[in-house]
């Protein structure tokens, strides 16, 4: 029949690539000649909970405009995590420093699940991270606690890499 119609079909969406979370949102204002000029400043955190993870920042006058600005600057900064594959837990206890704000990150057995609270538990979730203790000393500003924990995580070293670097075997080190 030429006048028979198809059913309608919801096009699949593709999978998203990374979780987004959203960390903060700030309100700020710039005063000009006519008073002050409000906008939104967000911080997003991304991550594959595979290992990868990476955040940024965005402003704009809406909301939603400033979060898809930061969700698009935190995708093109993702960078892998080291961890113990084994138990998804951290290899060994670093801590990681921006500004005023430290950020303490340990490794805790399996089953611990991850003891963190607001920017530094959704940035080990999205990591990938399930098991692991921190702590943060300091400024608790959420930006600096970010740049902290990001630090802290990018100088996170296995136990394979460590053996390359002094030209020994693991058995050695351990």
């Amino acid at each position: 029949m030429p006048n028979e119609r198809k059913p309608f079909r919801r096009r699949e969406r593709e999978p998203k690539e990374f979780e987004d979370v959203v960390v903060s949102i700030n309100r700020v204002s710039k005063t000009v000649k006519g008073g002050r000029r409000m906008r939104f400043a967000a911080l997003v955190v991304v991550g594959d909970k595979k290992g990868r993870v990476g955040f940024g920042m965005g402003k704009a006058a809406e909301v939603p405009d400033a979060i898809k600005k930061a969700t698009e600057a935190a995708t093109k900064s993702v960078f892998r995590v080291n961890l113990v594959d084994d138990n998804r837990t951290v290899p060994h206890a670093v801590t990681g420093k921006h500004g005023a704000s430290s950020v303490f990150l340990g490794p805790a057995a399996p089953g611990t699940g991850v003891i963190a609270g607001g920017a530094v538990r959704s940035i080990l979730e999205l990591a990938g991270v399930a098991d692991c203790v921190s702590k943060v000393i300091g400024s608790r500003t959420a930006v600096n606690v970010v740049y902290a924990t990001l630090n802290a995580l990018s100088q996170m070293r296995t136990v394979d890499e460590v053996a390359k670097t002094r030209d020994l075997k693991v058995a050695e080190i351990r």
